[in-house]
């Protein structure tokens, strides 16, 4: 792939220049199965998600939403997810996933420094709101207070959506909070291409085909589930599956694979280390892709998997700033507990986490700006001195160490800070032993 070159764009909607353009090719095509826990499926092709998109965009135009405008959209693994998430990007709007399982304090603090201008939200979750300012429109699903608008009158809507212009391609489309442990969690920007158009990688890496099935294990909320359950099955012209189980079985979750012929899956390693203590024998045709995201899998879990369905797990690497950019991608050879290589796209380099130099078999891994990605993030919302610091001496920062072998490959080894901390750790106990060894070594010759 050293012919790939990115698409220079310079206006882009995704929902209008993309998702409606597929729906036109393959109407009856299904863009979204979700499967409840009583096993039931529901299924909507992209003729009708077009459609519905086209209306819930018409309908928040009418409450005053226009472009530009932000919103926290903080709904699970329900259709109408999908339709907010497209009648947003057709309006040029701003789209802040969120996770329904915030505190009242987190989502006032994601509503304060996102700049919300409405929620979109579970009626049932309104007390998460009870103290966020009154003047952000609210708007929910199912039960709705009193004051809240009903999404469900978004179904009288018109039925077509006429843009008041074309969408720039560097106007912000997506804004995704980083999931913050010791400090604040930071905003990361993206534009209305480095997401939609920059998950070609991501599409790649999971190699997903026209008319797939596709089923990610992901919660809404998260960059992972606009990867894998958003822009790289609709870039690819296949179907979103969702199974939205009460508890994880795996036998169940086999039944369903199995039952709604999913072809491509990618689950987290706490999903695949609960499927191997099953009988995966119980799934007669397994997906064609498997693929494991969010931390590397151990050899035993690849190994068991392999003997039981005959295709490997294929892991990769990219964070909620960019897209995937190192994977092992379908059709490669795969060394167990390697992430690949760098995709297509991606200047993937390694520097010494110490001097900032390029460094040859470990480093930190870091993207070259002199060729800068197009999946890779606009900044940090509102932070230029942090985006500044994750972009010094001309590289992209991810703060994880890999290693690389002599075939480019890359294996995880930590983040920065662990590794450091680790090392100078291991130098101390070191320091500490030998100067025990040498003072012993002193008191004997005295």
């Amino acid at each position: 792939m050293s012919g790939f070159a990115w698409p220079e764009l310079d206006e882009f909607n995704f929902g209008l220049e993309w998702f409606d353009v597929v729906a036109g090719e393959n109407p009856d095509r299904p863009a979204v199965q979700i499967v409840s826990a009583d096993l039931t499926l529901q299924s909507w092709t992209y003729a009708d998600l077009s459609g519905r998109s086209d209306q819930v965009a018409s309908w928040l135009r009418e409450l005053g939403i226009g472009r530009s405008d932000h919103l926290i959209v903080m709904l699970n693994n329900t259709i109408e997810l999908w339709e907010v998430m497209l009648g947003i990007t057709k309006v040029g709007a701003v789209s802040i996933p969120t996770s329904t399982l915030l505190s009242a304090s987190d989502l006032a603090y994601r509503v304060e420094h996102g700049e919300a201008r409405a929620v979109i939200t579970l009626g049932a979750l309104a007390d998460r709101l009870s103290d966020i300012d009154d003047r952000v429109i609210r708007i929910g699903t199912g039960e709705v207070p009193a004051g809240w608008h009903d999404f469900a009158d978004s179904t009288s809507a018109p039925t077509e959506f006429e843009p008041d212009g074309a969408t720039p391609a560097s106007d912000t489309g997506l804004l995704y909070f980083t999931s913050g442990t010791t400090s604040r969690p930071k905003l990361v920007q993206h534009t209305q291409v480095s997401y939609p158009v920059g998950h070609l990688s991501t599409m790649w890496w999971l190699g997903l085909r026209p008319g797939d099935v596709h089923l990610n294990i992901s919660s809404p909320g998260w960059g992972k589930h606009a990867w894998s359950s958003f822009y790289s099955p609709f870039l690819a012209g296949a179907t979103v599956f969702v199974f939205n189980y009460d508890r994880f079985d795996a036998n169940t979750l086999m039944q369903v694979m199995d039952t709604h012929h999913v072809s491509t899956f990618c689950a987290p390693p706490t999903v695949w280390r609960m499927l191997i203590q099953a009988d995966l024998s119980r799934l007669t045709h397994p997906p064609r892709e498997l693929v494991g995201a969010g931390e590397p899998l151990n050899p035993e879990v690849i190994s068991r998997v392999r003997e039981a369905w005959g295709g490997t797990i294929r892991d990769g690497f990219g964070q909620t700033e960019m897209t995937c950019c190192v994977g092992n991608s379908p059709g490669q050879v795969v060394k167990d507990g390697s992430m690949g290589r760098a995709l297509p796209g991606y200047p993937v380099v390694l520097l010494d986490p110490v001097t900032g130099e390029l460094a040859e078999n470990e480093g930190e891994i870091a993207l070259d700006l002199a060729q800068p990605p197009l999946g890779l993030m606009a900044g940090y919302y509102g932070d230029p001195e942090k985006t500044a610091e994750s972009r010094a001496g001309g590289y992209h920062h991810t703060g994880d160490i890999a290693s690389r072998d002599s075939d480019g490959y890359l294996t995880y080894v930590g983040r920065a800070d662990d590794v450091f901390k680790r090392r100078t750790t291991r130098s101390r106990r070191l320091s500490s032993n030998r100067c025990c060894l040498n003072m012993t070594s002193w008191s004997r010759r005295r």
